[in-house]
C-alpha cells in the first residue's frame, strides 16, 4: 500500500492461531465467496476462495465425487469449533489429510487460479483443464504459500469419484519399529493402501493401533483385504473394526486428540525410514506424538526446547513446523523450519517477484 501499512490475508480464521500475532491490517476474503462453476463430468470445480471448505465438501459429495487430498478444518486443534475454514485458506496452507500419502496434496490438485499480487496487478495461472502444461506450473507455487505471494480471488480445482466403498484394518499393540514395517509393507504391496497411520497410544486404557484405509469397488476392496491380512498376518492379529470406532480413529489424526490440546503442537516432515530417529531422540524428553502418511509425518506435543525439535528433525534429513504455541513461544519461535542458504535466498527472490513492496511481510512467520 502507498503508506506502507502491509495487509494479512485471511480467511475464516479457522488457522489464526498458526504464526506470531500481528497488528498489521486484516485483508478479509470472506466477500470472495460461492460457486463459480462446477462440472462434474469434467472433474473440475471453481471456486472463490472465501467458500467454507464444509459447503464445497457437501456440494462435491452430492454428485458423488470428493476433493481427494482430504483437506480438514484446523479449527479443533486451535480449540475453535468447526466449520470456519475456507478453501482458499485451505489451500493457501497446503493442508492435507491422511490420503496425502496416495492422492497427494492441494498443490497436486490446484489446476488453476486468479490473484492479485503484492504490486496491485490482476493475472491469470494454470487453466480449467486438467491437462495444461503451458507456461510455470505456479499452482504448484500458490499452495502452501500462505497469503505471502498473492491473494487468490478464485481457484479451479481437480476434484474424483468418490469411492463406492471404504474400509479400515487394525493392527493392535505394535512397536514403532514394527509399525513402521508394517506400514512400509503394506504401501509397498499391491493392495493399494490409501492411508497408512500409527497412534501408539500414550494414556492408560489407550490401544496402540497401527492403520490402514483401502477404498475401490466393493470386491476390489474386499480381494486386497485379505491381501493386506495375509500379508501382515505374521505381524499380529489384522482386526476390522465397526464403522464408528474407524470413524473416530481417522476423526483424531485429523484433530490431533491423542498428543493432546494444551500442548505445544510441532509437524514433523521426514522420510518414513528416519521417523523412529526422530521420535527416539524426543520420546525421552516427555514428547507425545504419532505418525499419519505411513510415518512420512510425525505430528509432535512437546513443551520443551524448540531447538531439540529442529534438531532431530534436521537430523532426520526432514523440518519441523511449529503448528500450536503459547503467544509467547509463537512470538520468539520461527514457524517454519529455518531454510538453507540457497533456498531461503530464492524464496526471497520468488517473494520480491510478486510482492515487491512488502505488502504481504507482516511478520507472521
Amino acid at each position: 500500500m502507498r503508506d506502507g501499512t502491509t495487509l494479512a490475508i485471511s480467511g475464516g480464521g479457522s488457522k489464526a492461531g498458526f504464526g506470531a500475532n500481528s497488528s498489521t491490517c486484516n485483508l478479509a476474503m470472506n466477500g470472495f465467496a460461492g460457486v463459480v462453476d462446477y462440472d462434474p463430468a469434467e472433474l473440475v470445480l471453481t471456486v472463490r476462495p472465501g467458500t467454507p471448505l464444509s459447503e464445497i465438501q457437501t456440494l462435491v459429495a452430492s454428485q458423488a465425487q470428493m476433493l481427494a487430498f482430504e483437506p480438514f478444518d484446523h479449527g479443533p486443534i486451535y480449540g475453535r469449533a468447526v466449520g470456519a475454514a475456507t478453501i482458499g485458506g485451505v489451500v493457501a496452507a497446503g493442508v492435507a489429510g491422511s490420503q496425502r500419502v496416495s492422492s497427494g496434496g492441494a498443490r497436486d490438485h490446484l489446476l488453476g487460479f486468479r490473484a492479485v499480487s503484492g504490486a496491485g496487478e490482476a493475472f491469470v495461472a494454470g487453466a480449467k483443464v486438467i491437462k495444461n502444461v503451458t507456461g510455470f506450473d505456479l499452482p504448484k507455487l500458490a499452495a502452501g504459500s500462505w497469503g505471502r505471494l498473492f491473494a487468490m480471488t478464485e481457484l479451479t480445482l481437480k476434484v474424483l469419484p468418490s469411492p463406492l466403498v471404504t474400509a479400515t484394518r487394525l493392527i493392535e499393540g505394535l512397536s514403532m519399529a514394527q509399525a513402521l514395517k508394517a506400514m512400509a509393507m503394506a504401501m509397498g504391496s499391491q493392495a493399494e493402501i490409501a492411508a497408512a497411520a500409527h497412534l501408539p497410544g500414550h494414556r492408560p486404557g489407550e490401544r496402540g493401533l497401527t492403520a490402514f484405509r483401502l477404498q475401490g469397488f466393493g470386491p476390489s476392496v474386499s480381494a486386497r483385504c485379505a491381501m493386506l491380512e495375509a500379508l501382515l498376518g505374521a505381524m499380529g492379529r489384522v482386526e476390522t473394526p465397526g464403522d464408528d470406532e474407524a470413524a473416530g480413529l481417522w476423526s483424531d489424526l485429523r484433530t490431533l486428540a491423542p498428543v493432546g490440546s494444551d500442548r505445544t503442537l510441532w509437524r514433523i516432515n521426514v522420510a518414513p525410514s528416519a521417523a523412529q530417529a526422530v521420535v527416539s531422540a524426543l520420546r525421552p524428553l516427555g514428547a507425545e506424538w504419532m505418525l499419519d502418511w505411513a510415518g512420512g509425518l510425525i505430528w509432535l506435543g512437546f513443551d520443551g526446547d524448540p531447538n531439540a525439535v529442529r534438531d532431530a528433525a534436521a537430523l532426520g534429513g526432514g523440518h519441523a513446523t511449529l503448528i500450536r504455541a503459547s503467544d509467547e513461544v509463537r512470538a520468539a519461535v520461527p514457524t517454519f523450519h529455518p531454510a538453507a542458504p540457497g533456498v531461503a535466498a530464492l524464496e526471497e527472490r520468488v517473494r520480491r517477484a510478486f510482492d515487491p513492496k512488502g505488502v504481504f511481510e507482516t511478520g507472521r512467520f
